[in-house]
């Protein structure tokens, strides 16, 4: 919520108003939108091993594997958690 202009709007609308659009304009335009539950490690699991790291502090900026060395910015490697997750539930719902 670092955009100050888009907290605001998701502030004022609200998470499950957002949602509720969120689904609307998937089925509108025939994408699909995939819910990863909110507990999800996403920032905690590392991208290139699936190591799970349990002493991730909110203010460390750069994820550091224990096992494998594997270093990249928190964000990033969050993003790429759900982006796996994402691609694993749309390629299992075609099956």
């Amino acid at each position: 919520m670092a955009n100050h202009k888009l907290a605001k709007a998701i502030a004022d609308m609200g998470f499950y108003e957002f949602r509720r659009q969120l689904e609307y304009k998937t089925k509108l335009y025939g994408s699909q939108l995939v819910i990863v539950d909110r507990f999800f490690p996403s920032s905690k699991t590392c991208s290139n091993c699936g190591c799970k790291k349990a002493d991730l502090t909110l203010s460390d900026r750069i994820f550091k594997c224990d096992d494998c060395s594997f270093e990249l910015d928190l964000d990033l490697n969050a993003a790429i958690n759900l982006s796996k997750v994402a691609s694993s539930a749309i390629y299992s719902d075609s099956n």
